[in-house]
């Protein structure tokens, strides 16, 4: 592992660093190699190879098309030109001090519960989850009386991290400890395959945030989510 990984500095970009990385099979590549998204159905999030550089805004812009809307994540400053949607305060958690923990109860979830793991995260609003995320790491999830109640994986892969993501819980099923459980699972996956658990929060979330500093989860940096609209070149 490197440096920078070993010290989280990858997690300062860390869209790039896993679209640059590991998860570079998921990636579309901005024609100058500046920018990158992932793939349609996988993520909405885009990343930029210095955010600080307008190269690599044209670089997106020229990759995503005119008029459309992504989202990055960090504290960027779009350019002139550019439309800022809607801008989400949010939290990001170093997870090195987290021990996972197998659960005998989570059944790893794969592409035919997709239907299911959707339904659930219209109903929860957890952030982001497309037809395709569940290929980007293990997924788990608990059911009860064959319905899938709660679930937990992964999403961004910068080298030597895996972020835990899309935890969520049916509302009847709440209260019961279950997110925890299915965090520290998924975490357990993660630590087997080398990697370091991490996690990004709306800081709004408070009851959530909560929860994952209790489970051991440190603030490492508060970025923004940012969902913007390239410029429309036709005006």
């Amino acid at each position: 592992m490197s440096r920078a990984s070993r010290s989280g500095a990858v997690l300062d970009n860390p869209v790039w660093a896993a679209l640059d990385g590991p998860h570079r099979g998921f990636a579309d590549i901005g024609p100058a190699g500046l920018a990158a998204k992932y793939a349609a159905g996988v993520s909405p999030f885009a990343a930029l190879a210095d955010p600080e550089d307008p190269r690599a805004w044209a670089d997106l812009a020229e990759l995503v098309g005119p008029g459309r809307e992504v989202w990055v994540t960090g504290l960027p400053t779009p350019p002139p030109g550019w439309e800022t949607l809607l801008s989400i305060p949010g939290v990001q958690l170093d997870g090195r001090a987290v021990r996972g923990k197998e659960d005998p109860e989570a059944v790893v979830l794969g592409p035919a519960d997709v239907p299911e793991m959707l339904e659930l995260v219209e109903l929860t609003r957890p952030g982001p989850f497309g037809e395709r995320t569940v290929e980007l790491g293990t997924y788990l999830g608990i059911r009860r009386g064959g319905r899938l109640v709660a679930m937990s994986g992964e999403r961004m892969r910068p080298p030597g991290w895996s972020e835990i993501s899309a935890v969520c819980t049916h509302p009847d099923h709440r209260g019961e400890g279950l997110a925890g459980r299915l965090v520290r699972a998924v975490a357990a996956a993660v630590e087997e395959r080398g990697d370091t658990p991490f996690l990004h929060a709306a800081a709004q979330n408070t009851s959530a945030v909560g929860l994952y500093l209790s489970m051991g989860f440190t603030l490492r940096r508060e970025p923004l989510f940012i969902g913007v609209r390239t410029p429309d070149t036709k005006h």
